[in-house]
C-alpha cells in the first residue's frame, strides 16, 4: 500500500489551511485539529471499505512448453469471494529474461458489481531454455482512491522454450516435398533423376531419350523408362555458434532462426530419405553428430540444439570447417549457417568453403538485416540519416561482392529474410535433390 496521487494532493492542500488558520486565527489550534483528525478518519474509512487482497483468489495456468519466436497465453482468473472486484485493475509479472509480455502490464477495467475476470496473457518467448514465472504483481485503487493498493501473488510456472518446429507439427514440410515424393514434378524435365522407378507407355510430349528400344521392340509397343531423385544421400547440417550469430533479427538472434530452418531441414532430409547429419563450431569445433537416416536424426539433432549455447568469441572458421571436413569421407551436401561483417572478415570463411567444395556440395546460408535495408533507404533527410545510409549501403555492397565471389566459386548461396528462411531452405533442397547435384 501507497498513498496515491489523490491523497497527496489532499496532505497539502490540508497542510496550506493550516498555515493559513495558524496565521490569521490566533486559536485556531483546535479547528486544524478537527481537519487532520477529519482527514485521517476518512482515510480509514477509505480502507475499511477497500476490498482485502486476501478475499481474490487467483488461478493462473501455463502450457509446459513453447516455440521460439512464438507466444504462448497465461491464462488468469481473478475471482472476489466477497463484494466485487475493483473497477480498475493493473497487473506485472515477474520472469525471466526469456520471455516478454505483451503487452508488458495489463490494465483490466471491471464493471460495478463484477465478481470473476478471465483473461489471456500472450508472453513472448525470445530466447530457448526454461524460463519461470515468479510473481503477479497487481495495482488498485482504494474505495476513494487516497491510496493504491499493491497485492502480489507468487507463481510458480516453469516453460521449456524450444527450437521452433511448427512447420514440422503442421505438415508444411511434408506438403512442400509432396512434389519430389509423389512424382508431381514434371517427368519430362532433363537431370530430374537417374534411379530407375518404373516402366510406363510413351505418351506424347514426353522426352524421346526415355525411350527404352530393346524393351520397346520387344513388346511391339513405345515403352519409357521413368527414373526419380535418388535417396540416401548425406546431408550435413553445419552451424557457426560464434558470436555475430548472437544479433537479434525479428526478435530472435540469427542463431535460433538458424536451429528452426536446421530441424525443417532435418525433417524434410528423413522424408526424402536421405541422412541428415549435424555439427556447430564457434572459436572452437563443437559436436559432430554422424548422419543418420529417416526421424532419428531429428530426434538427435533436436535434442542438441535445445542446449545449444552462442559463443561470445569469434568464429573460427578455418579450424571449425577443417575439423568438419575431416569427418566426411562422402561426398555430402554441406549447409553452412554463418555471418560476417565486412569482406575483410569473410576472407577466411571464403577460403575454407572453397577448399570444402572441392568434394562436397556446399550451400551457405545468410539472413538478410531488415534493419540494415531500411537505414540505407531513409525516409526523412537530414546529415545523420544520410551518413548511416552512405555506412549501411558500403556494408550491403560489400555483402554483396561476398557472396557473388561464393558463387563464382561454385557455391550454392541463400540469402533471405529470417521469415522466408525456412520455405526458401526446403524449396533449393527439393531443387537440388531433383538436379541431382550431390
Amino acid at each position: 500500500m501507497r498513498p496515491s496521487k489523490r491523497l497527496i494532493t489532499l496532505v497539502f492542500i490540508l497542510a496550506a489551511v493550516s498555515i493559513f488558520i495558524g496565521l490569521t486565527l490566533p486559536d485556531g489550534a483546535g479547528m486544524v485539529v478537527m481537519i487532520w483528525g477529519g482527514a485521517v478518519l476518512f482515510g480509514l474509512v477509505d480502507l475499511l471499505m477497500t476490498p482485502s487482497a486476501k478475499t481474490f483468489d487467483l488461478n493462473a495456468d501455463l502450457v509446459e512448453t513453447g516455440f521460439t519466436g512464438a507466444n504462448a497465453p497465461l491464462n488468469l482468473s481473478i475471482r472476489a469471494k466477497k463484494n466485487s472486484l475493483p473497477a480498475y485493475l493493473e497487473m506485472r509479472l515477474h520472469h525471466g529474461t526469456e520471455i516478454t509480455p505483451t503487452p508488458a502490464a495489463q490494465v483490466l477495467f471491471n464493471a460495478p458489481g463484477t465478481k470473476q475476470h478471465q483473461m489471456s496473457w500472450p508472453l513472448g518467448l525470445r530466447e530457448r531454455g526454461q524460463s519461470k514465472l515468479t510473481r503477479l504483481s497487481v495495482r488498485f485503487q482504494s474505495r476513494f482512491g487516497l491510496f493504491e493498493m499493491l497485492p502480489s501473488w507468487p507463481l510458480d510456472l516453469n516453460i521449456d522454450i524450444v527450437a521452433n518446429i511448427a512447420p514440422v507439427l503442421n505438415g508444411e514440410i511434408h506438403t512442400q516435398m509432396l512434389p519430389l515424393l509423389d512424382g508431381l514434378k514434371d517427368m519430362n524435365l532433363r537431370g530430374e533423376g537417374s534411379e530407375f522407378h518404373q516402366l510406363r507407355e510413351f505418351q506424347i510430349g514426353m522426352d524421346p531419350r526415355s525411350i527404352d528400344w530393346k524393351r520397346s521392340a520387344r513388346m511391339r509397343n513405345m515403352v519409357a523408362r521413368e527414373t526419380r531423385a535418388e535417396r540416401n544421400h548425406q546431408i550435413i547440417i553445419c552451424l557457426d555458434s560464434g558470436h555475430l550469430m548472437g544479433e537479434h533479427i525479428d526478435q530472435l538472434s540469427k542463431l535460433d532462426h538458424a536451429i528452426n530452418a536446421s530441424l525443417s531441414l532435418a525433417w524434410a532430409g528423413g522424408i526424402g530419405g536421405d541422412n541428415v547429419g549435424f555439427y556447430n563450431f564457434d572459436s572452437r569445433p563443437q559436436t559432430f553428430i554422424p548422419p543418420r537416416p529417416g526421424k532419428r536424426a531429428f530426434g538427435h539433432i533436436q535434442r542438441h540444439s535445445a542446449v545449444l549455447q552462442q559463443d561470445t568469441a569469434e568464429t573460427n572458421h578455418t579450424l571449425g570447417l577443417t575439423r568438419l571436413a575431416s569427418h566426411l569421407s562422402r561426398r555430402s551436401l554441406v549447409v553452412v549457417f554463418s555471418d560476417f561483417v565486412d569482406s575483410t572478415s569473410a576472407e577466411l570463411l571464403v577460403e575454407n568453403l572453397s577448399v570444402m567444395t572441392r568434394k562436397h556440395l556446399v550451400l551457405y546460408v545468410a539472413l538478410r538485416d531488415p534493419d540494415l535495408q531500411a537505414i540505407a533507404h531513409p525516409d526523412h533527410a537530414s546529415m545523420a540519416a544520410v551518413s548511416e545510409a552512405v555506412s549501411a549501403r558500403q556494408i550491403l555492397r560489400e555483402r554483396e561482392a561476398v557472396l557473388d565471389k561464393l558463387q563464382r566459386l561454385g557455391i550454392l548461396c541463400l540469402d533471405t529474410h529470417p521469415k522466408h528462411l525456412t520455405a526458401s531452405l526446403i524449396s533449393r533442397y527439393i531443387d537440388i535433390k531433383a538436379q541431382e547435384r550431390i
